[in-house]
């Protein structure tokens, strides 16, 4: 299974967040990327900012023909062409694609690292992941995702809020 994970935390061209995702969504087909399931919106607040706009993020299972590092070129296209701008480490983002799991793969290279290197204490991966698969297993640390959900802080398990259930219709 591959997963991804999506955010936004940035209205653009008068599209709202979950606009941003639907379109992110969109790009994803039209790249051939066979979207196999999502889960139900999240919403965090941003980080390390907490004042700048809260993050709305899902998790998608997809079937993909292709290496992961295909993959990553073909998501870091999907930002740039939603004018994705990478200046500064987490500041706000009109688009966000994370490739989380990779078919189980441990990859460690400069430029792709998979899983991604914070899933696991991520309580925006966890959350809407565990959604599309209770039983995923970290690839490299090998634990449950209930394993990694139970270590996450009290703020981080009360701070997000499933929000919305996705109504994309997928082909």
């Amino acid at each position: 299974m591959i997963y991804l994970n999506i955010g936004t935390n940035v209205e653009f061209n008068n599209n709202d967040r979950y606009t941003n995702i639907y379109t992110c969504l969109k790009l994803l087909q039209e790249k051939k990327i066979k979207i196999v399931k999502i889960s139900n919106f999240f919403e965090t607040p941003s980080y390390p900012d907490k004042k700048n706009k809260k993050f709305i993020n899902l998790s998608a299972e997809i079937k993909y023909i292709g290496s992961p590092m295909d993959l990553i070129k073909d998501l870091l296209l999907i930002e740039k062409k939603m004018g994705r701008i990478r200046n500064a480490k987490n500041q706000p983002r009109i688009i966000d694609i994370d490739i989380i799991d990779f078919n189980g793969k441990v990859i460690d290279l400069e430029n792709l690292k998979i899983p991604h290197p914070r899933a696991h204490i991520r309580n925006f991966v966890l959350y809407p992941l565990k959604e599309l698969n209770s039983n995923w297993i970290h690839p490299s640390i090998k634990q449950n995702i209930d394993f990694f959900i139970k270590k996450l802080s009290s703020t981080s398990r009360i701070e997000i809020t499933r929000i919305k259930k996705s109504d994309i219709k997928l082909i």
